[in-house]
């Protein structure tokens, strides 16, 4: 009996040890869900990909031609064109990566309104965080910023080329959530005051 229970307890070990090479061995969910492709499209080229490429991308009948295009889409940033190394693809997945460790709340931090604009223009020369009153101790009593009951922060960019210089994006944290969410305009925030 002792040794019937000794077997099944190896032979249980055994099946755990060599599920382990399987589990380690599974592509990502983005991949086992569907299409790589799709994974590129929608989350990698999201916010740099021109509504031309998406639609040229999306015409495209097998996977030799959609790796054709990847490789001529990078090229086509790359400052050194033709050098081995590509500073702004690396410069792209430094900033996703960095949206997504820094910026997730209730989504994926590249879906979030600051990893969009991180993602696309990098980090903000500086950033004024503003928390409400109400989750300080003690108010600041005369402070315009006190009738505000959410937090929320300011980016300001010098300059974003295409754009213009002295930008500054408002991100309100109206959930308490850490999902900040893009003010549309400079009077986007009080909106958010107490009536």
């Amino acid at each position: 009996m002792r040794i019937e229970r000794l077997g099944n307890r190896w032979f249980g070990l055994l099946l755990l040890a060599l599920s382990l090479p399987v589990v380690a061995a599974q592509k990502p969910a983005s991949v086992i869900s569907g299409n790589p492709y799709q994974k590129w499209i929608d989350e990698d080229a999201r916010y740099i990909i021109t509504d031309l490429e998406a639609a040229d991308f999306k015409t495209l009948t097998n996977d030799r031609q959609r790796d054709d295009f990847i490789v001529t889409f990078w090229e086509r940033r790359n400052p050194t064109p033709g050098a081995p190394r590509n500073s702004f693809k690396e410069e792209h997945y430094r900033r996703l990566a960095y949206a997504n460790t820094h910026y997730a709340a209730t989504v994926a931090g590249y879906k979030t309104d600051r990893g969009r604009i991180y993602i696309m223009y990098g980090p903000p020369d500086a950033v004024d965080k503003h928390f409400s009153a109400a989750a300080a101790e003690k108010p600041v009593v005369g402070s315009k910023d006190a009738a505000i009951p959410f937090d929320w922060e300011l980016w300001h960019y010098m300059y974003i080329e295409g754009l213009r210089k002295d930008v500054a994006f408002k991100f309100v944290d109206t959930c308490g959530c850490g999902d900040y969410r893009l003010a549309v305009d400079n009077d986007e925030l009080r909106k958010y005051s107490p009536k």
